[in-house]
């Protein structure tokens, strides 16, 4: 069971969740809680950090913004033996989580399980462990990225072979779409791990993208539910295998990112290399890059266009006109679009139903909405659109696929 920073905001709040622990110890489980820091507490955190040293030591970092979640995992801890649970709060070392020496970023790679199960066999009832941390081969804490704690959860259920891994935050469940942008969004009972991966990565923030790779990875089942809310054996959406879902619509969600920027390289020369050329630097300099279009060569000479996330684009500039400076590329001017979105259809059952891609234009086109780039895979089509369209084209598609109506 996984309580993330809403669902510990307070002291109330970790009573709440506490509740809900103790619900699955009733019916006779072994649990491990997975917490993270109160809400709010990880920005503090780092803020001291940034004013404190702005070119700031990677594990000293770690160091400070870890302890949120030792804080929450002891009144949890606390908490659940007041309601006379056997409980013990463990921190990432005492795991030991094992990651690499990514500080900040770390990855997991081992979590033994002889510790925990241990003290199970000694009466212990819940394992409440410190989210978003671990410990690297050099015996230093380190955490493992915002939003890590999904991770854990995941590579906890993975590692102790779980009945399932319950993700509880302050959402019921996963929805076709964002509510606050389309009103008519439902929430699913069920979503392949192909889908929440896509809708993950596409901007969907119910969970990590890393979470859900480990789940598809193990095959863990994962609910996400809300922790404000009560419980029944159906709540909350379930992520899991393909092969456990009966029916399924064409597309599944809607997805969508407000933050995003087009930019366009003008008059390339069109040889080959060019494009490693180009995406070489922009990787080194940690640009995210997403949709990538070349134009058809016309003497010798063509256009390239990219996305990016908005906070991005100050880097990519930089390090495509240092790229030029140095005579590895030759462009005549790099235009930025900062105005722009992408929306993104995404379905397993696109694999085997043809016509998505035409509807989905035929949609934006009926609505005056122009595509500026399309890019496809075998579950998902996303284009670049004006970002004063956004809401438009969300609620369009959504009523275009029948969204608001179950399979």
């Amino acid at each position: 069971m996984k309580f993330g920073g809403t669902s510990v905001a307070n002291l109330d709040r970790i009573r709440r969740a506490a509740k809900r622990v103790g619900v699955e110890v009733a019916k006779g489980y072994d649990v491990i809680v997975i917490v993270s820091a109160m809400s709010g507490k990880t920005n503090e955190l780092v803020g001291w950090v940034n004013e404190t040293s702005p070119m700031y030591d990677a594990r000293e970092y770690d160091a400070v913004v870890s302890s949120g979640e030792n804080v929450t995992a002891g009144l949890m801890a606390l908490t659940l033996q007041e309601m006379d649970i056997p409980a013990r709060s463990w921190q990432g070392w005492q795991v030991p989580l094992k990651t690499n020496s990514a500080h900040s970023q770390a990855r997991i790679e081992e979590i033994p399980t002889d510790n925990i199960m241990a003290k199970f066999g000694e009466g212990m009832k819940v394992a409440v462990v410190a989210g978003f941390q671990g410990i690297s081969p050099e015996g230093r804490i380190t955490t493992l990225g915002r939003g890590g704690s999904d991770t854990t959860a995941v590579a906890f259920a993975a590692a102790f072979e779980a009945e399932r891994c319950d993700i509880y935050t302050d959402v019921d469940g996963v929805y076709t779409t964002d509510p606050r942008v389309c009103q008519k969004a439902r929430k699913l009972d069920r979503i392949a791990f192909e889908e929440m991966l896509e809708l993950a990565s596409l901007g969907a923030k119910v969970l990590q993208t890393r979470s859900v790779e480990l789940a598809m990875r193990y095959n863990v089942k994962l609910r996400v539910l809300s922790s404000f809310e009560e419980q029944s054996d159906t709540a909350g959406t379930l992520v899991c295998a393909e092969e456990d879902i009966m029916e399924s619509n064409v597309v599944n969600g809607i997805a969508f990112s407000r933050e995003e920027a087009k930019m366009t390289l003008v008059t390339i020369v069109d040889k080959p290399g060019v494009a490693a050329a180009i995406f070489g630097p922009l990787s080194e300099a940690g640009v995210n890059v997403d949709m990538i279009i070349q134009n058809v060569s016309e003497k010798g000479v063509t256009d390239m266009t990219f996305s990016c996330p908005i906070d991005q684009v100050k880097r990519a500039e930089k390090a495509l006109f240092d790229a030029k400076t140095a005579g590895l590329i030759e462009f005549d001017e790099l235009v930025a679009d900062t105005e722009v979105c992408k929306v993104s259809a995404v379905g397993i059952g696109m694999r085997s139903q043809s016509g998505v891609a035409a509807k989905m234009f035929k949609v934006l086109s009926d609505e005056g909405i122009n595509i500026k780039v399309i890019a496809t895979s075998e579950i998902k089509i996303s284009v670049l659109v004006e970002r004063k369209y956004l809401e438009l084209a969300v609620q369009a598609l959504h009523d275009a696929f029948d969204l608001d109506k179950a399979a």
